[in-house]
């Protein structure tokens, strides 16, 4: 790890992928022990929050400051954030125990002060962007540095919210604002595609202004490249339109709405914890 806390090198990507198979088990967890739902919207952005925290963000848990901001737009998919904020170490795993409990610091949808780490509380759809767009600018205009990521459910994109914001943006140039789509392709109610249309999504962005690409939201190494790359377009904000997985990492979760709104039994925990290696 260097000392913007990046993982680099070839090596890099087997450590992040390790780290996103911890993350992806301790979320089956806290979905089973919390008997909440959401877990498959949790597991499709595993790879995208560890390829941002463990590899792009300029961050330091111990020395907050003038760092790299995160918002997580699409709230509902907490349980991956807590995780990989624990693996983070912004505060000790066992406070993931606490998900979803009476009294415990760790609700169903982010809180800020809840833990450290987490200033923006989300779950209503389609604030995430708005709010981070106008972070960008007002430390545009106060000249001070670090990028603003805000990763976005794809259903989320079908509210005018998120695209007055994109509008907004690529007017004011903030080309340090960062979206990132988990374009898992499945919404609450069915297919994203057939609910909105939202097909071809990565044009959409590109008519709105935006630098875009598309991405394998699995592949770690194309993940960081892409994160590499940022600014995408100078002058232009960057969108990044990860094609996911709904349920990634389990395989009777995946690509199935019904884990939008089940949590797992006993036996579902004990089989996904097999699949992703154990611990949790």
């Amino acid at each position: 790890m260097d000392s913007t806390g990046r993982i680099a090198g070839t090596d890099g990507v087997a450590a992040l992928e390790t780290r996103a198979r911890a993350v992806r088990a301790a979320t089956v967890r806290m979905a089973h022990d919390g008997k909440t739902p959401h877990v498959g919207s949790a597991l499709s952005c595993a790879d995208i929050l560890v390829a941002l925290y463990f590899h792009a963000m300029r961050i330091d848990p111990q020395a907050p400051g003038d760092q790299d901001v995160f918002v997580l737009s699409k709230g509902h998919g907490c349980m991956s954030y807590y995780a990989t904020l624990a693996e983070r170490g912004y505060f000790s795993p066992s406070v993931l125990a606490t998900y979803a409990r009476n009294g415990g610091a760790l609700p169903e949808h982010p809180s800020p002060g809840s833990v450290p780490g987490i200033t923006v509380a989300t779950g209503s759809l389609g604030h995430g962007l708005p709010i981070a767009a106008g972070v960008a600018l007002a430390r545009g205009m106060d000249a001070r540095p670090g990028r603003v990521y805000v990763l976005l459910s794809d259903g989320e994109c079908n509210e005018g919210s998120v695209w007055e914001a994109a509008m907004f943006a690529a007017g004011r140039r903030l080309d340090r604002l960062v979206v990132i789509v988990d374009y898992n392709k499945l919404q609450a109610m069915g297919r994203s595609d057939e609910i909105s249309a939202l097909a071809p999504l990565a044009d959409k962005w590109r008519s709105f202004g935006w630098g875009t690409r598309e991405v394998d939201g699995h592949d770690m190494a194309a993940l960081t490249r892409v994160l590499d790359a940022l600014p995408l377009e100078d002058g232009r904000p960057s969108a990044i339109v990860a094609h996911t997985v709904k349920g990634k990492g389990v395989s009777f979760m995946e690509d199935d709405t019904e884990w939008h709104y089940r949590s797992p039994s006993d036996a579902d925990l004990d089989r996904a914890l097999e699949e992703l290696g154990r611990p949790a």
